[in-house]
């Protein structure tokens, strides 16, 4: 493996940046919306889930139990 000082592995960090392609505001405000939302429908269907499966169980309990 080639060495380099570090004078040039920073010449090649700062080269590599500039090829990073950024977001922009919107697209990261756009992503951040959506991940809430997405977050806030799983919340919601597993809390359903919960629900169900309680009562589910509860029925089940109070019926053998």
């Amino acid at each position: 493996m080639a060495t380099t000082n570090p004078l040039q592995f920073i010449q090649q960090v700062r080269s590599e940046v500039s090829k990073v392609v950024w977001p922009t505001r919107r697209e990261v405000l756009l992503t951040t919306v959506m991940v809430f939302i997405m977050a806030a429908l799983t919340a919601v269907f597993f809390a359903i889930v919960d629900i169900l499966i309680r009562g589910g169980l509860e029925m089940v309990l109070t019926t053998f139990g």
